[in-house]
């Protein structure tokens, strides 16, 4: 299996058995519960698109996506992610890392 389209299904976490999908390529996981980054994927070494948009992901383990190896395109847009993850940028990790735009701070 290359692809795997999970999105919309109120998921908020996934199984442990992703990990035994040695050829997943590619995993869609938008529009579901995620609060967290879901830790299974980063033991996926063949996947090169992880699409987590419109979850409600606050912060991603930095350092184990960045031993993903095979790893180009992360998809974060429309989660309510931190500043410590805006400032993940090349070479810290080695693929796409697609954010919302930053809302501006309203002045009071």
């Amino acid at each position: 299996m290359a692809e795997l389209n999970l999105s919309g299904n109120y998921l908020h976490r996934l199984p442990e058995e992703v990990t035994s999908l040695l050829h997943l390529r590619a995993i869609n996981l938008s529009c579901n519960r995620f609060r967290h980054f879901p830790e299974p994927l980063a033991a996926v070494t063949t996947l090169e698109t992880i699409d987590l948009e419109e979850n409600k992901i606050t912060e991603v383990p930095s350092e184990k996506l960045a031993a993903m190896a095979s790893l180009q395109s992360l998809n974060l847009r429309e989660n309510p992610v931190g500043p410590e993850v805006r400032l993940l940028v090349r070479p810290l990790v080695p693929f796409d890392l697609l954010l919302s735009l930053e809302k501006p701070i309203p002045e009071a």
